[in-house]
């Protein structure tokens, strides 16, 4: 029983070490890291979304079997290298 113990106090004084916990027993710390966290994932979003849809948007420009949607695409096309 007292080697069990002591493995455990080992492990938990071990844990204490870690970053991701001395980064959580600090306030300002985890609402930085929070904080940085919150924007890469923000500026992530925000450009997969882009990408996606300007690649949608370039795809079907190309389809020209369906006059609506081809041209709707080719007059965003437009627009986005008028944009540029």
């Amino acid at each position: 029983m007292t080697q069990e113990l002591r493995a455990l106090r080992q492990e938990v004084s071990r844990l204490n070490g870690l970053a991701f916990v001395r980064i959580h027993n600090s306030i300002p710390k985890l609402l930085g890291y929070s904080f940085a966290r919150g924007l890469a994932f923000g500026l992530g979003t925000v450009l997969g979304a882009s990408l996606l849809l300007s690649v949608v948007a370039w795809s079907v420009s190309q389809v020209e079997f369906l006059p609506v949607i081809g041209e709707w695409a080719a007059e965003i096309a437009k627009q986005m290298e008028a944009a540029r």
